[in-house]
């Protein structure tokens, strides 16, 4: 296991992570604040009714919780993560009538195809260990008619984001270029596929047909 991965499953980590690491390190990286990004994530997400979500890589339920908050009827997130100590952080801190959470591997999601209207990954893919796997798992349990939303890293495509890349590998976290994610779900018959990029964060979001 890498240091990212292992400081993931610190529950040190896991104590501050929504208060103080995520908002910090994420406003560095890409100028925006927890707040506009939960806010995007129910826009992309389109949520606003009785949707079933999957919150990947959940950590403590910051996102997760907020979610939920903007379902209506039977709508549901469920949150998951590898990390037993941010899952418990996020039973104790982020739990409400609309939420659960389970441990899993990103790479073999527990659930069946087309289970959800709505899979998201804010903030992890970087960390996985097989990231294009997991993603496929996003596409896989995504219903037809369902959104997808992802955030995470970004390089340039020049000596600065090789060199970047170079760093962040020693930690154990990798920088994605403009086209692996785009290119990911346009091959795998996504379709309204767009992307933002704010200094080292990209997001991307997309629709699998009806």
């Amino acid at each position: 296991m890498n240091l990212a991965r292992k400081a993931m499953n610190a529950p040190a980590l896991a104590a501050i992570y929504e208060h103080a690491w995520r908002p910090t390190l994420f406003y560095l990286a890409s100028g925006r604040t927890t707040g506009d990004d939960r806010r995007d994530a129910v826009r992309s997400l389109r949520l606003g009714g009785p949707e079933k979500v999957l919150d990947l890589a959940c950590g403590p339920g910051n996102f997760t919780r907020y979610l939920s908050e903007h379902l209506s009827g039977d709508g549901f997130v469920t949150g998951l993560d590898y990390s037993a100590p941010m899952l418990a952080r996020a039973a104790a801190d982020n739990a409400g009538p609309r939420v659960g959470y389970v441990r899993g591997d990103a790479r073999t999601l527990p659930f069946a195809d087309e289970t959800f209207d709505a899979v998201c990954c804010f903030g992890a893919l970087y960390l996985i260990p097989d990231p294009i796997a997991a993603a496929r798992e996003m596409i896989r349990v995504l219903a037809p008619g369902g959104r997808i939303a992802i955030t995470t890293s970004y390089r340039d495509d020049n000596l600065f984001g090789k060199a970047s890349t170079l760093a962040a590998g020693v930690s154990g976290l990798r920088l994605f270029d403009r086209d692996t994610f785009p290119t990911l779900f346009a091959t795998s018959g996504l379709t309204e596929i767009t992307q933002r990029v704010h200094r080292f964060m990209q997001y991307v979001e997309a629709t699998r047909p009806a």
